[in-house]
């Protein structure tokens, strides 16, 4: 590459350089889709469909769990009811992540599912310990269940929510988001599985006992879905290191690649559940600002296969900054020149 040509495609960076800092493009595969995998049209209306079929089962499972007497059978109409809510912010999420960047929120709008996320925690534990409560009286006083409306309506459920899972799993491959309702989905037709065995026995079996033990169980499963959900969520929300990345493997896998002399001061962060943000300090020999772009490039093209980063911030410098550790002193409460 000639110097004009070179001194052209520097004074085309300008408007994205700053410092010494590179901000490389937002990555994308060979194949044209981005990390964030653009859902286009079909993840919304696929979550309006699986949203009225998680609004009519459990209306018909509440009706009947009542007519029955069976516990087990309201209980998995709550959590199925739960589910619904947390379609319905899956949705919304979607919809508000649609409207991009703005000065105000300069990251976009793609956290709104994980403030969601938290709601939706809440609901659950408060169905959780509605669900006990009752499962708890129904020990102490059992009551008939008639066995075969709680099959008739575990099998309505068992088809509604495989309905749904079949509905989302195309869009469960590419967004977080929508995998979060698609597992969801997975979990309430094995829970309606469980409360078709329940009726089953019923039939040939008094075992009253049975319907409120199977809430428990069902409340176990709620809770473990709530920690899982409530963990993510706040990883996200304190900008801690996604779990699936080692931040001393990124930096190995940085210093070896040629034209590169050290990295230091490394941050990764979730944007969103489907987003990962990365930027470090990258030690190069000294030279013409616009000649780093190509090793950008590269930089930017390895953290997103490798890696999963589809926002990498570059800063690069000739010159080791602060003790060129992993992290900065800063972040690690000590201010410059302290012991």
């Amino acid at each position: 590459m000639s110097t004009d040509q070179l001194q052209e495609k520097a004074e085309a960076a300008l408007p994205e350089s700053n410092g010494g800092e590179v901000f490389p493009p937002h990555q994308h595969d060979h194949s044209g889709n981005s990390h964030a995998f653009d859902q286009g049209d079909t993840a919304g209306p696929r979550l309006l469909i699986t949203l009225g079929i998680n609004l009519l089962i459990p209306a018909a499972q509440v009706v009947g769990g009542i007519y029955a007497h069976s516990m087990a059978l309201i209980s998995d109409a709550v959590h199925n009811f739960s589910d619904f809510t947390a379609i319905l912010i899956a949705y919304f999420a979607f919809r508000i992540g649609k409207k991009g960047a703005s000065p105000q929120n300069t990251f976009g709008y793609k956290r709104a599912e994980i403030l969601g996320a938290v709601i939706n925690v809440a609901l659950l534990v408060a169905a959780a310990a509605f669900i006990l409560y009752e499962a708890f009286e129904r020990f102490r006083q059992p009551q008939p269940v008639i066995g075969q409306i709680v099959i008739y309506l575990a099998v309505v459920g068992i088809l509604g929510n495989g309905l749904s899972a079949w509905l989302l799993h195309r869009d469960s491959k590419h967004s977080l988001n929508v995998r979060g309702a698609f597992l969801h989905m997975v979990g309430d037709m094995l829970t309606s599985v469980l409360v078709l065995a329940n009726g089953i026995i019923l039939v040939f079996k008094p075992w009253y006992w049975l319907d409120p033990l199977l809430s428990f169980l069902i409340v176990i499963f709620i809770l473990k879905n709530c920690w899982s959900i409530l963990r993510d969520a706040t990883g996200i929300l304190m900008n801690a290191t996604p779990r699936n990345l080692d931040l001393e493997e990124i930096k190995k896998t940085l210093q070896a690649m040629p034209g590169v002399c050290g990295v230091h001061y490394l941050h990764a962060w979730n944007v969103s559940s489907s987003s990962i943000a990365f930027s470090c300090h990258v030690e190069v020999a000294d030279q013409p600002l616009s000649r780093t772009e190509p090793l950008s490039e590269k930089i930017g093209h390895e953290l997103f296969h490798r890696f999963g980063i589809d926002h990498p911030i570059l800063q690069f410098e000739t010159a080791q900054c602060g003790n060129g550790g992993l992290l900065c002193e800063l972040s690690c409460g000590k201010q410059e020149g302290s012991e």
